[in-house]
């Protein structure tokens, strides 16, 4: 399932001229990684603030907007990691991070549908045990 967040990743920020043209060539696919792996660690962390893995594709599915708490937090993270490990210029993460919230609200879609099965709620469950431990996997289990 990891893998379809970095398709996501690719995805979208492929089809935004402002980022693609500004990655640093040969990092592209590092940088993908990274943001998958920052979006996955701050929706972790996010669904245990916001009731467990229903209640955050709840509220990114109705309100993946710049402002909301959940896509702040991220985007947050995304920036700093993207600043620290590949040296990105504010203009390329402040891109980044505006691609965000049209990603995020994909990936709810995504998880809420039940006739797309490649993101679903039980396996963001496996995925985020795996990230905090036992005691925040299961509370992130419930839906």
């Amino acid at each position: 399932m990891f893998d379809e967040i970095v398709n996501m990743v690719k995805h979208q920020l492929g089809n935004n001229p402002q980022v693609a043209q500004a990655l640093p060539a040969g990092q592209e696919d590092a940088i993908h990684h990274e943001v998958a792996t920052q979006i996955t660690h701050g929706l972790a962390n996010q669904s245990a603030q916001q009731g467990g893995i229903g209640g955050m594709l709840s509220q990114l599915q109705n309100t993946a907007t710049s402002g909301s708490p959940v896509v702040n937090a991220i985007e947050g993270g995304v920036v700093g990691s993207l600043a620290s490990k590949f040296g990105l210029p504010p203009a390329v993460t402040g891109a980044i991070a505006a691609a965000l919230p049209g990603l995020l609200q994909k990936f709810a879609h995504k998880a809420n549908d039940p006739n797309d099965q490649s993101i679903t709620p039980g396996g963001l469950g496996d995925i985020f045990s795996k990230i905090g431990g036992g005691g925040l996997g299961n509370l992130l289990n419930r839906h």
